[in-house]
């Protein structure tokens, strides 16, 4: 068994609520991206668990044992086929391919909505500013329209440390209640900005329709699901890592920012789902992975064998970089739903080397 499924397994046997998803149907947007495919998997193991208990015990009590239906969107239908090829003819998972700006085709009952299509990484966001923001509103309200009209449980949004801003010094780390500055009149500006509009309209829709709805707001995510076209700096760190060259830093490398391992953020997106209060937000970040870019390119550069070497940005791909140099996440509200991450940072950084390594080219 390969790493990733060991986390996997061990994930899985941490405390949470699961019951409350058996015979019940999940939709995740953004299903092929870094994050969906890691809460795919950990509900398609669950599946296969349930299974496998069944069929040694075919005798037992199985009233809290059904398996969770889930149905994946996204664009990319050959994308989708390598990233869940395994799961492709399990009644258990369906794939829609669609564009949720433009839509949500018809699919059935939807127990619960988690919506994680955006953008999500520098290149996007400056050559692709417009569907940026629309994925976060137009993409939203499309889903939130979709959940009120098949009844949805419980809408999850998804959202992101990018909206609070910057640090101006007046706090140490953001908590929930924390109100950011942000410069409006800016390109970079498309993704927090939307972020904001997105959470403001799930709470519209609560309002309107009584429609249940969750926050988990996301630090800066790594692992071994990320995409080979992420241009955050700590991706184009681990690819040039992975593949034996020198570490490019195009910054003095002092920002600070939380990060957490994708795994480890798939199921704190879960506590927040199963275990979260109706219209909070919750944080989802490791206290352990406070960093500096500067300290994780001198790890990679270590543990792999090679240098950190300074490159000046072109200016296209300077346009998407945030401006804060310190973003620093409180996790203290979701630790009182019993999350904690499971994998240091150094340590999930080697675990991602290794999976770029060895794995297939994208789709």
């Amino acid at each position: 068994m390969d790493t990733y499924q060991e986390d996997l397994r061990l994930l899985l046997e941490q405390e949470l609520p699961w019951d409350k998803l058996a015979g019940k149907t999940v939709m995740i947007s953004g299903a092929t991206g870094m994050i969906g495919k890691c809460m795919i998997d950990l509900l398609m193991l669950k599946n296969m668990e349930l299974r496998d208990g069944a069929a040694k015990a075919p005798g037992a009590d199985r009233g809290q044992k059904q398996p969770v239906s889930v149905i994946a969107l996204s664009r990319n239908k050959e994308r989708a086929m390598e990233r869940f090829g395994e799961y492709w003819e399990s009644d258990m998972f369906r794939y829609i391919a669609c564009d949720v700006n433009q839509g949500i085709p018809e699919c059935g009952r939807a127990d619960y909505i988690i919506h994680a299509a955006s953008n999500t990484h520098p290149l996007q966001y400056s050559q692709d500013s417009i569907g940026t923001v629309i994925s976060n509103v137009i993409g939203t309200k499309n889903l939130l329209d979709y959940a009120v009209s098949h009844h949805t449980e419980r809408f999850c949004f998804v959202s992101s440390v990018e909206i609070y801003g910057e640090n101006r010094g007046d706090t140490d780390k953001f908590d929930e209640s924390y109100l950011g500055y942000l410069d409006c009149n800016t390109l970079r500006a498309g993704y927090p900005e939307s972020k904001r509009a997105g959470e403001a309209l799930c709470n519209a829709y609560c309002q309107t329709y009584q429609l249940g709805f969750v926050i988990p707001r996301l630090s800066r995510v790594y692992g071994p699901t990320m995409l080979g076209a992420d241009s955050k700096a700590i991706a184009q760190f681990i690819k040039k890592a992975a593949a034996g060259e020198d570490i490019v830093l195009k910054s003095a490398g002092t920002q600070l920012y939380s990060y957490t391992y994708a795994l480890d953020a798939a199921m704190g997106i879960f506590t927040v789902l199963l275990k979260g209060k109706q219209g909070e937000a919750y944080n989802i970040s490791d206290a352990g992975s406070e960093v500096t870019l500067k300290q994780i390119a001198e790890w990679l550069a270590e543990d792999n064998g090679m240098r950190v070497v300074f490159e000046i940005p072109d200016e296209t791909e300077q346009k998407g970089y945030s401006t804060a140099t310190r973003a620093l996440l409180s996790a203290e509200k979701i630790k009182t739903l019993g999350w904690n991450p499971q994998t240091p940072m150094r340590e999930g950084l080697r675990k991602t080397v290794n999976a770029i390594r060895t794995r297939k080219p994208e789709a």
